[in-house]
């Protein structure tokens, strides 16, 4: 009874912690790749790993890629299929939609630049940026950005259902415009009183990098942090709807009115309204590059990799710190990130000393939808035990 609630309280915490035409669904088959339980071998929780993503293509999800390592051990697993039409194995490299881990790069650049002194973390975002807000917003600081306490509404998009949102999915809505739409709302509270974890913050981010780069974001944060941290197979698509080399598909299951359901492929869409908040095209075995690059100091120096691992002492019940989110469970206190774009789930997540980390991409068929993947959930769940 004890390990089921501890197995709840897991994943709703994880739950908090994380924000072509259409086919048929399909009688799902058994397992295509080789990550059936019999097959694996014990240590590191391998054989709860392999039944996380055993039976895969399923209602869930139709692939996951992950990666545990540590100094525990490692272990590496795929299940699912490439795409659903031809049934082909799900490609353990390949790309896929990062969403709002996207969040940690930006933070990293903003804090890499702070280091050298082009970045001040308590000047007004208002001093880099004048006119970006209306004047009922009282100054807004760079860590207040970074942390969430900003004040900051959420900035409007391309419609709120799926079926909208859908039918704009080769538009361009720009961050500019994103931001300006925040703006006309004006203030949701004072500066550093509350924290509210939106993207509006890292899209004014991304604009605050290049301003003081005075180069695109993408360019800089290639330089700042992708380079550096030898993520080769990571970028930034801007306007591109595609995923450009090896990738899985991505569907959403959408309810028809016979009350049927049909899976509709969403791999390619314009992503460029989420900018430095959440428009990066990435790989597992990249963003554990990332993960470990970054906790050890080779990115960021370590007296402004502080503000990583620390969230704001004087607002209860906070979590979020620069670019990553608290989270404890089984005596370990692990920092996170998650992302969430239509046909795509992805998660990184360490301990400050990187004796477990876990990096997955699961295609889900309802990324964006209320709670946790019950396939991300089961790899959490026999990750972090």
């Amino acid at each position: 009874m004890r390990a089921r609630r501890r197995t709840l309280a897991l994943a709703a915490s994880l739950v908090l912690a994380l924000g072509a035409g259409p086919l048929a669904v399909p009688a799902f088959a058994s397992p295509t790749t080789p990550a059936a339980a019999e097959t694996c071998p014990d240590g590191l929780n391998a054989r709860a790993l392999c039944e996380a993503v055993a039976g895969l293509p399923d209602g869930d999800a139709t692939a996951a890629l992950v990666r545990v390592g540590g100094t525990d051990g490692t272990w590496r697993g795929s299940a699912g299929v490439h795409d659903l039409a031809s049934g082909r194995p799900a490609d353990p490299d390949a790309r896929f939609r990062a969403g709002s881990v996207t969040k940690v790069v930006t933070a990293a650049a903003v804090l890499k630049l702070a280091a050298r002194g082009e970045i001040d973390l308590d000047r007004p975002v208002q001093r880099y940026l004048p006119g970006l807000l209306g004047k009922d917003f009282r100054p807004v600081t760079v860590r207040q950005l970074l942390n969430h306490t900003s004040g900051i509404p959420a900035g409007d998009g391309l419609g709120e259902t799926f079926e909208e949102v859908y039918a704009h999915r080769y538009d361009t809505l720009t961050p500019q415009a994103v931001v300006a739409s925040a703006s006309a709302k004006g203030p949701e509270f004072r500066p550093g009183r509350k924290q509210h974890y939106l993207n509006i913050n890292y899209t004014v981010l991304g604009l605050l990098i290049e301003k003081v780069t005075g180069r695109p974001y993408a360019a800089a944060a290639t330089e700042l942090v992708l380079a550096p941290a030898g993520m080769r197979d990571t970028y930034f698509p801007g306007t591109d709807p595609r995923i450009l080399g090896p990738h899985n598909h991505g569907y959403q299951a959408v309810e028809k009115a016979d009350g049927t359901t049909e899976l509709v492929d969403v791999t390619e869409w314009n992503q460029a309204d989420r900018f430095a908040a959440g428009d990066m095209i990435s790989t597992t075995a990249d963003l554990e590059r990332l993960l470990g690059s970054l906790f050890e100091g080779r990115i960021v120096p370590r007296p402004r990799l502080r503000e990583m691992f620390t969230v704001p002492a004087h607002i209860e019940g906070a979590t979020y710190s620069a670019g990553l989110q608290r989270f404890e469970y089984g005596g370990r206190v692990y920092w996170l990130k998650s992302g969430g774009r239509y046909g795509y789930n992805a998660l990184i997540a360490g301990t400050r000393d990187l004796s477990r980390t876990l990096v997955y991409s699961v295609n889900a068929t309802d990324a964006k939808g209320e709670g946790m993947n019950p396939v991300a959930e089961r790899i959490a769940l026999a990750a972090l035990k």
